[in-house]
């Protein structure tokens, strides 16, 4: 967001440009996941709000239904609602139970152990996912 033209009309609106991370597109990944989610709504406006009214009441909308019914993956498949009232413990356990007595009844449908239901505690977006060692012969073409 460099653009002179970019520059221009941010300064001709009032806007302090920001650019801490120089050549970092998304200063703040969070809420562009955010703004990927809203974005990928099937119900996401194909044409422009007619009006600013129209807008804030669709934004209000996607907000109650991200906080309050959007489960989030990475805070274990519940929603940022139940986690924060603490309620997603009670949730978690009975995931757990519903798991266990699914495994008990037809073992054979499992081929490992149950998904974790255990409260994560600290989020990351894009957490790094451990490499595999490699053998020293093993030799790949890839990264």
């Amino acid at each position: 967001m460099k653009g002179a033209t970019m520059l221009a009309t941010m300064q001709a609106l009032g806007v302090a440009g920001s650019f801490s991370r120089p050549g970092v597109s998304d200063d703040n990944p969070y809420s562009e996941a955010l703004l990927r989610t809203l974005k990928y709504r099937p119900n996401f406006p194909s044409k422009p709000f007619g009006s600013i009214e129209e807008a804030g009441a669709w934004v209000a909308w996607f907000m109650a239904w991200y906080n309050c019914q959007h489960l989030h993956s990475s805070i274990g498949f519940v929603t940022p609602e139940q986690r924060h009232r603490g309620d997603d413990e009670l949730v978690l356990k009975r995931r757990t139970a519903v798991y266990e007595a699914a495994k008990a009844q037809r073992p054979e449908r499992w081929a490992r152990n149950c998904r974790s239901s255990e409260r994560i505690q600290t989020v990351r977006l894009n957490p790094e996912k451990p490499r595999p060692r490699r053998a020293p012969h093993d030799i790949s073409l890839s990264p």
